[in-house]
């Protein structure tokens, strides 16, 4: 039998014996062994927290134009497409929902970021 399986027959047995449930078994054997995880503030990089805004500067700047170009894209797919080519402008139509999604991406990416840091 592989140990793993006595482990657990082990634990059932126990918390049988305790009346109590096998979670109850697990969260004392998990508070037992548990280890603190540091939780530092992020600091930045000493003479990089300027570059690092003119890159977050650019970067945000670039995708303002993207974005733009591609809702023109878009746009200019839907118009073509208006007579005896309709994959175009259902193409184009599908598009815009894809663009907006990015950029409304790229507009929360730094809450979003915070958020998980």
């Amino acid at each position: 039998m592989h140990p793993l399986f006595d482990l657990a027959a082990a634990l059932a047995e126990q918390a049988h014996i305790a009346g109590v449930g096998i979670g109850g078994v697990l969260d004392g054997l998990l508070a037992s062994t548990e280890i603190p995880v540091p939780d530092s503030v992020p600091t930045p990089i000493p003479g990089m927290s300027e570059m690092a805004s003119t890159f977050i500067g650019w970067g945000k700047w670039v995708l303002l134009i993207i974005g733009s170009l591609g809702l023109f894209i878009c746009g200019g797919m839907m118009i073509m497409g208006r007579r005896n080519r309709s994959a175009t402008a259902v193409d184009g139509a599908v598009g815009i929902p894809w663009v907006l999604g990015g950029l409304s991406m790229a507009v929360v990416a730094s809450a979003l970021v915070g958020f998980f840091i």
